[in-house]
């Protein structure tokens, strides 16, 4: 087993589509009662690659929710509520008419040499949102980012496959992160790449509040 010592952050299409796989698999395993992510195959040049594609998870429900601590974020978790509830906002997969609906996709960067996170809200009857009306959904953390680093931060970009505009997160700096990481793991170069997407979205999902549970990342 090679040791991560020497690894630069980034992974190859090949491990890219290993750990996609692994991640929704586990996925499946933790929240079977929720929405999946399911790889999709597709190819940019026109011959299908068993490799090449991107993860999706579709039509997730924004619903707010009144919590005590008045904070507004986007969980993956159950949609049931308690009675103590006051402001929080929650990603569920039960269809609400008036509700806004969001679509994230993972896929790889061939610059980059990292995944990418592409995401989309659009209301019950199609329509999409505007940036303005994302940002009063994101968690207040990521607002303040996109406010000081709009170019490099959050941008609209054409979807790689689908060849329509998304929001995405800049990749710039994510192999330098990553390292960081998972250098702190004792395990070598061939498991932190399996242990790649799991520990990728543990980060950045936070930025648009798709929070990850724990179990994921620990039992990687």
């Amino acid at each position: 087993m090679r040791g991560i010592g020497t690894w630069n952050g980034s992974l190859s299409a090949a491990d890219f589509y290993a750990s996609a796989n692994y991640f929704s698999q586990k996925w499946k395993e933790i929240n079977s009662d929720f929405a999946n992510w399911v790889w999709i195959p597709c190819s940019r040049l026109g011959s299908l690659s068993e490799t090449e594609g991107y993860l999706a998870l579709e039509k997730m429900n924004f619903q707010i929710e009144r919590r005590k601590d008045s904070s507004l974020e986007l969980n993956c978790c159950d949609s049931s509520t308690n009675e103590e509830i006051t402001d929080e906002a929650t990603l569920v997969d039960v269809y609400n008419n008036g509700a806004h609906l969001y679509d994230f996709h993972v896929a790889y960067s061939f610059t980059y040499k990292v995944p990418v996170l592409y995401f989309r809200g659009y209301k019950s009857d199609g329509c999409q949102l505007s940036l303005d009306e994302i940002k009063e959904e994101l968690p207040s953390h990521s607002v303040e980012i996109l406010e000081k680093l709009k170019w490099t931060f959050m941008t609209q970009e054409e979807h790689p496959y689908l060849n329509t505009p998304w929001y995405t997160l800049h990749p710039c700096g994510t192999s330098d992160w990553m390292k960081l990481l998972l250098s702190g793991t004792s395990c070598g170069e061939e498991v932190a790449l399996i242990q790649y997407l799991p520990a990728w979205m543990s980060v950045i999902g936070q930025a648009v509040g798709l929070r990850v549970p724990l179990e994921l990342y620990c039992s990687s």
